[in-house]
């Protein structure tokens, strides 16, 4: 069966057949976690997180899916996301490196656990200057390669 690709941002290469091959992708989703957090912490910081590539990297976004009924349900990411844990001191060398490399990315304080809304998480997150970002969650996007070196030092989440 011949396989025909569609080239998206990054270079990832997306299946446009039927054919039963996995998708492979050249571009990675990570969320890296801190490792001390509550399982609902660890919920909800990957949820809000991965929103945020969703809404300003379109690319990282599927087609709608339809069941046999006809009934439409709404597009996902199109590749999977990939959950790592760490400690507070690796987050923020992660933290680091994906600002030196420039990739998308999403941030999660602590100090957000304790607001209600995002007018007030934004304002918690403009108070503190980068360097003293007390982060608990990291989301981003990239070339594989890249974001496997930001990502080093983690560990899959169990």
């Amino acid at each position: 069966m011949q396989r025909t690709y569609k080239t998206l941002s990054y270079g990832a290469r997306q299946s446009r057949s039927m054919s039963n091959e996995p998708i492979r992708f050249d571009t990675k989703i990570a969320v890296l976690l801190r490792e001390d957090l509550e399982p609902w912490q660890r919920l909800n910081v990957t949820a809000f997180l991965v929103s945020g590539l969703g809404t300003q990297v379109p690319e990282v976004i599927g087609d709608p899916y339809e069941d046999a009924d006809d009934v439409p349900y709404l597009p996902m990411f199109r590749q999977p996301v990939l959950v790592f844990e760490a400690t507070k001191e690796t987050l923020t060398t992660a933290h680091t490196r994906a600002l030196s490399r420039a990739l998308p990315r999403a941030i999660f304080t602590s100090d957000l656990f304790t607001t209600g809304n995002d007018r007030d998480n934004r304002a918690a997150v403009r108070a503190v200057g980068t360097g003293e970002l007390d982060l608990v969650g990291l989301a981003v996007y990239g070339p594989r390669n890249a974001v496997d070196k930001v990502i080093k030092g983690a560990r899959m989440h169990p």
